[in-house]
């Protein structure tokens, strides 16, 4: 091989290194975390425990924050948790409409099994949805510190 045609295909090895790092970069770039608290369809995997709603888990600083959509995209409700404690966003159609329970407050089982859905559950918090007469919806947030393991299920109409 003469000293030019090896000069050039150092030069091919280096611009093709080059590309492929700088498109590693680009590519790690596209995968950012999911994002998109509000909208309708965000870049969050879909979570929900229940096949007629849409539920985004988003994490900040250590606050989770968890949204519910139908399934046409529209925004019901968003909550944060952190520690056992969860407050109510003002995001969603439904916002007006989701309860918290108060600290060291014993869990309330007054809603129907048979129409209260669990929407999404993980080791710290249940979000449940109850279809009221009105055509609204009412969501309650239960997290573990708040709810004995029998009254966090509400898995009627599942």
């Amino acid at each position: 091989m003469s000293r030019t045609q090896g000069s050039f295909v150092r030069k091919a090895a280096f611009a093709g290194l080059t590309a492929l790092c700088f498109s590693s970069v680009a590519f790690a770039q596209t995968t950012a975390p999911a994002s998109g608290l509000g909208q309708s369809w965000p870049n969050a995997a879909d979570v929900s425990a229940h096949p007629n709603w849409h539920v985004y888990v988003f994490v900040l600083n250590g606050i989770k924050y968890i949204q519910v959509n139908d399934l046409n995209g529209t925004v019901h409700a968003a909550v944060g948790t952190a520690n056992g404690t969860s407050i109510v966003l003002p995001v969603g159609v439904d916002a007006q409409n989701v309860s918290t329970p108060a600290p060291n407050a014993p869990a309330s089982t007054s809603s129907s099994a048979t129409t209260t859905q669990t929407v999404y559950q993980d080791s710290s918090t249940t979000v449940t949805a109850t279809p009221q007469s009105s055509g609204a919806t009412a969501f309650k947030v239960l997290s573990v510190e708040s709810c004995p393991t029998a009254s966090c299920s509400g898995s009627g109409g599942s």
